[in-house]
C-alpha cells in the first residue's frame, strides 16, 4: 500500500511538471502567433494605406480611385491562402513557426521592401502611377536619379521583397515559394509591356538608360 501511495504522489508531481511545461509552451506559441500575425496585419495596413495617401499627395484626390489601394481579388485570395497556411501549420506543426531568426529576417525584408518602394514613389513624384500610362503627359519625365540610378523599377523591386518578406515573416514555406514565383512572373510580364511605352515616350534616352541600369527584378532584362 505504501508503494502505491508513493507512486501516486510521484505521478502527481510529474503531471504537475508536465502541465507547467505544456502551459509554458502554449503561452510561448500563443505569443509568437500574436506577434507574427500582428506584424503581418500592420504591414498590410501600412503598405496599402500609404500607397493611397501618396497617390493623393502627388495626383490629387479627384484623380485617385480606390484602385490605388492595390487590393484586387487575386491579391485577397493570395493573402487568405497565406493565412490559411499559417493557421494550419500553427495547429499541426507549431514548431515550424518558432524559428525567430527566419521570422525576423522576413520582418527586415518587409521593412526594406517598404522603404525601397516608397522611395521610388517619392522620387518619381507625379511620374509614378499605379496604372501603366499609354500616353505621355506633361508631367511625365524620365526619372534616373535617386534609387532609379541603381534599378529601373525600384517600386517593383520593393514590392517583390515586401510581399515575399511577409511570408518569410510568418514562416510560411509554401506561400513564400508561391509568392516569389507569382510576383516574379507578374513583373516579368509587366516590365516589357511598360517599357514598350517608355521607349515610345523617351526613345534613345530610355534605351541608353536601360542599357546601363538593371530592371530590379532578377532575370528580367
Amino acid at each position: 500500500m505504501l508503494f502505491f501511495q508513493r507512486f501516486s504522489r510521484y505521478l502527481e508531481s510529474e503531471l504537475r511538471k508536465d502541465a507547467w511545461v505544456l502551459q509554458l509552451l502554449s503561452d510561448m506559441f500563443g505569443y509568437m502567433a500574436k506577434r507574427q500575425l500582428f506584424q503581418m496585419f500592420c504591414a498590410i495596413i501600412f503598405f496599402h494605406g500609404s500607397e493611397f495617401i501618396l497617390a493623393v499627395v502627388h495626383h490629387g484626390r479627384s484623380n485617385v480611385t480606390l484602385e490605388s489601394l492595390l487590393i484586387s481579388k487575386h491579391y485577397v485570395l493570395a493573402m487568405l491562402f497565406s493565412l490559411a497556411e499559417y493557421v494550419i501549420e500553427l495547429y499541426f506543426f507549431p514548431g515550424l513557426k518558432s524559428y525567430w531568426w527566419i521570422s525576423n529576417s522576413g520582418l527586415v525584408m518587409v521593412v526594406i521592401g517598404e522603404i525601397l518602394r516608397k522611395l521610388a514613389i517619392v522620387t518619381a513624384g507625379k511620374a509614378f502611377t499605379h496604372l501603366i500610362k499609354r500616353r505621355r503627359e506633361q508631367h511625365h519625365n524620365l526619372v534616373t536619379h535617386g534609387v532609379y540610378k541603381f534599378v529601373r523599377h525600384p517600386g517593383y523591386t520593393g514590392f517583390l521583397v515586401w510581399s515575399v518578406g511577409t511570408q518569410v515573416m510568418l514562416c510560411n514555406p509554401i506561400s513564400t515559394a508561391v509568392f516569389l514565383v507569382v510576383v516574379w512572373q507578374f513583373f516579368a510580364t509587366r516590365i516589357p509591356y511598360e517599357e514598350y511605352y517608355l521607349r515610345s515616350f523617351f526613345g534613345s534616352q530610355y534605351d541608353e538608360y536601360a542599357e546601363r541600369v538593371p530592371s530590379g527584378i532578377p532575370f528580367v532584362k
